[in-house]
């Protein structure tokens, strides 16, 4: 979403479409730099790529995909199944399609993706998830990256279903859920902190994404005063939890990310994943703690709750 931004900034004409696996298509549409959103669906196609049916999405996508000719088709994630889509995008005469050369640390990267460029460009292996992309737009255009992250992101309908479960005052999101039990942070943490910040007046709204996480939140909300379970939450009612907190304090994961995206006073807590790589660093009310194999500790989050009540009144 930077990249879109930065390329409407150098290029206020540009018209943009935007491929994205079909599950986060309603999250691209509130990128309000995005003309025109084609759906992909491959996660879904994979399991049944003989039935008619599937043959017959795969060839309207591809119809779809074909309706413009582009100046430019850009692929920053570096893939096979990335590199294919490019491919079958239709050029405009003296068109290029541009992607990645290199992988970066811990990244899916394929090499064999280059096959579809006609324009590699080669990024520092320990470049941030954001500005990867970012800067591969730049040199493709030769304009600098020179200004924060900017996502253009809208703010979501709230549903009356969300209205159900939404407080009318302010309210801290803990992201507390990850699959990986390395990228956990302790309960017992959780729980100190979550006193701290019901002590500010704050009602703590906990989601869960699976069985383990929603028992992982019945427990925090058992020991924590003014603590709420969510109900399961689809996508998009998750991203106006994460948008409307007043707080958040999160795991790496999505939901934090996405929290720091609107800019919202963010602790991010890295357990055992690159700090380096992910990190919200374009704001100063995004506060970033621990590393691989170094998890935070619960003086450092207390010192940097307080950094950021102080910070926003």
């Amino acid at each position: 979403m930077p990249m879109v931004a930065d390329l409407l900034r150098h290029h206020p004409n540009a018209q943009i479409d935007w491929v994205v696996e079909e599950a986060y298509a309603p999250l691209v549409r509130l990128n309000q730099g995005v003309r025109r959103i084609i759906p992909f669906a491959l996660r879904r196609w994979r399991k049944s790529l003989l039935a008619a049916v599937t043959r017959a999405e795969i060839a309207a996508f591809r119809r779809r995909l074909r309706e413009v000719a582009y100046d430019l088709v850009f692929d920053t994630q570096g893939l096979l199944k990335t590199g294919v889509v490019m491919g079958c995008a239709r050029l405009a005469p003296g068109g290029r399609r541009i992607g990645l050369a290199n992988a970066t640390e811990g990244s899916g990267y394929e090499a064999v993706s280059r096959i579809f460029h006609t324009h590699s460009i080669t990024v520092h292996p320990r470049t941030h998830a954001v500005l990867r992309a970012r800067k591969v737009a730049a040199e493709a255009l030769h304009y600098t990256v020179d200004s924060p992250a900017n996502f253009l992101l809208a703010g979501p309908e709230i549903t009356p279903a969300v209205k159900a479960w939404l407080p009318a005052g302010p309210y801290a999101a803990f992201f507390h859920g990850t699959a990986r039990v390395a990228k956990q942070w302790q309960p017992a943490n959780w729980v100190a902190v979550g006193k701290l910040v019901a002590a500010q007046g704050m009602q703590i709204l906990l989601p869960w994404g699976s069985p383990q996480e929603q028992i992982a939140a019945q427990y925090l909300a058992a020991n924590i005063p003014n603590a709420v379970v969510l109900p399961q939450l689809p996508m998009m009612d998750a991203v106006i939890l994460a948008s409307h907190a007043r707080l958040v304090i999160g795991l790496d994961s999505g939901l934090t990310h996405i929290a720091a995206a609107y800019r919202r006073p963010t602790i991010e807590l890295y357990c055992d994943s690159p700090r380096w790589k992910t990190e919200g660093n374009w704001d100063a009310c995004i506060l970033n703690l621990g590393d691989t194999g170094m998890p935070p500790t619960l003086e450092d989050v207390a010192q940097a709750l307080q950094q950021l009540l102080k910070l926003n009144g």
